[in-house]
């Protein structure tokens, strides 16, 4: 038996907060590296993460079905160029049954508070069903997965339905209400096409207007599909091809000001032909800022739908909700069956609904005020063996995230691994090392579209940016490749706390 693992059926080598695409990929590669002794910890009744729990109508992802799965699973059967939710939970249900990883799962097991034991180098759980123990502590949980709501004044005595694009109320009939919809990010382009046909009214606020470039989304063909199964190196051709093709769009964000000017055309373009008519409409939809300041957005339908006779756009913001209604900052008073909040994920303080608390009892979500500064992406100082997947940082603007999660999965994998090795109790990330990177990471934005100037959600309260990686993805993959031992300070499991060595 492995040192580090006890008899005790509570106690794991690794336990992995978050059952989406991250938290499967670590799963995945643990096995692949010989390490069986893990679990995957999920609060809700079933797997899958964000295409789990985002079933909202039309909800679908801005990335080609075929960059948007596993290098190491591909699929060749995708239906579409640009996967829809039921098909991408479907993946994660083949990949779940593939690798055996239904026997690791803990459904309905939710993080409520994490403890680093400094004279034991483990982490104590307490879960929705109990306490374990776990010498790594891996966070898979992402950050888009706290739901942002803002502080209306009166939304509690509104006596109508109120739910988060994140949480749809399929049970609630949206048949020939009059809905207001909050927000107009990457969810409401994607669900008001969808129940503006059904609603009899539909009021859409905005804040600040999304750019929007066409989808070039189609069916994928019998014939093609064919061809794809048959020929795996075909496959893997395309998905390269594709691959390329999106990391170009990088220089879009950070490149020429002339290729952001070309993004620019492109998206007043496509609002002119969707949208000819009205010139007043058109106004209120172009947006005013750089393209990529804010996270780009790609719809058919999200401006024909606007055009419609039952929907309402108004950008003057609200000032107050009532029992039956939303007053608009221009007085007006619109009647209001049910809200509909599209207004994204709180990114800053995603951790802080979980105490995780790690050497000298400080707190992740203080450390995470105005934005987490991590190493790598992956680890933070002052707290040993814990590791993200899709940590901060490590966002993106214009590629897969699926290409972040297995460098990330990787590089904890080999920290884990280089742990078990030596025989350290603990590894922590040295802070002049952690915060050496981050002063570098920062410096990249300058200049970038993401520090353009807009409000943004990749943006913390300070204003630092702790959602994006602002560079290529490929040296996001190098340098996650190895583990760096020397960027770390390793406890030895034979010295007496308090020593540490290298």
């Amino acid at each position: 038996m492995d040192s580090d693992q006890s008899d005790h059926g509570a106690d794991v080598e690794v336990a992995i907060v978050g059952s989406g695409y991250a938290g499967l990929c670590m799963g995945i590669k643990l096995r692949e590296r010989g390490i069986a002794d893990f679990v995957i910890l999920e609060q809700n009744a079933e797997f899958g993460g964000t295409w789990r729990v985002n079933s909202y109508p039309g909800a679908a992802c801005d990335i080609p079905s075929h960059l948007y799965s596993f290098s190491f699973a591909q699929n060749a059967d995708w239906s579409r160029k640009f996967p829809r939710q039921p098909e991408l939970l479907a993946y994660a249900e083949d990949i779940v049954r593939r690798y055996r990883l239904a026997p690791h799962l803990r459904l309905g097991h939710g993080l409520l508070a994490a403890d680093y034991d400094e004279a034991r180098g483990r982490w104590r759980l307490r879960t929705a069903h109990g306490e374990l123990s776990a010498r790594n502590l891996v966070l898979a949980t992402g950050g888009l997965s706290r739901a942002a709501l803002p502080a209306l004044p009166g939304l509690d005595s509104f006596a109508g339905k109120v739910f988060h694009s994140a949480r749809w109320d399929h049970g609630y009939d949206l048949r020939g209400k009059r809905v207001a919809v909050i927000g107009t990010g990457a969810s409401a382009i994607q669900f008001v096409p969808e129940i503006a046909p059904l609603v009899a009214q539909l009021d859409l606020y905005q804040r600040t207007a999304p750019w929007v470039l066409p989808r070039p989304d189609r069916a994928i063909t019998a014939a093609e599909r064919w061809l794809l199964r048959r020929l795996p190196p075909l496959r893997k051709l395309y998905r390269l091809l594709t691959y390329v093709r999106y990391e170009s769009r990088y220089l879009v964000f950070a490149g020429p000001s002339w290729l952001a000017g070309v993004a620019a055309r492109l998206g007043r373009r496509h609002l002119r032909r969707q949208l000819p008519h009205d010139a007043a409409l058109r106004a209120r939809l172009a947006p005013s800022y750089r393209p990529g300041c804010k996270r780009m957005l790609l719809s058919n339908d999200y401006y024909p739908a606007l055009a419609r006779a039952n929907v309402g756009l108004h950008t003057c913001g609200i000032a107050a909700v009532r029992p039956r209604g939303i007053v608009g900052a221009d007085g007006v008073e619109r009647a209001v069956d049910a809200i509909i909040f599209a207004t994204g994920f709180d990114v800053e303080h995603a951790l802080g609904a979980v105490a995780v608390r790690g050497r000298g009892g400080a707190l992740l979500a203080d450390a995470a005020r105005g934005g987490l500064a991590a190493y790598r992406g992956a680890t933070v100082p002052g707290f040993p063996n814990m590791y993200m997947i899709a940590g901060p940082n490590t966002g993106l603007g214009h590629n897969s995230m699926i290409y972040m999660i297995e460098s990330g999965a990787r590089y904890a994998v080999e920290a884990v691994l280089a742990r078990r090795r030596a025989g350290w109790r603990a590894l922590e990330v040295r802070d002049d090392v952690c915060r050496q990177y981050n002063q570098r990471l920062q410096a990249r934005f300058k200049g970038t579209a993401w520090a353009s100037g807009c409000r943004s959600w990749y943006l913390a309260s300070g204003g630092r940016n702790s959602a994006l990686w602002p560079g290529f993805t490929f040296e996001y993959r190098r340098i996650t490749r190895r583990f760096d031992a020397p960027a770390y300070v390793a406890t030895s499991a034979h010295l007496e706390e308090g020593h540490r060595a290298l």
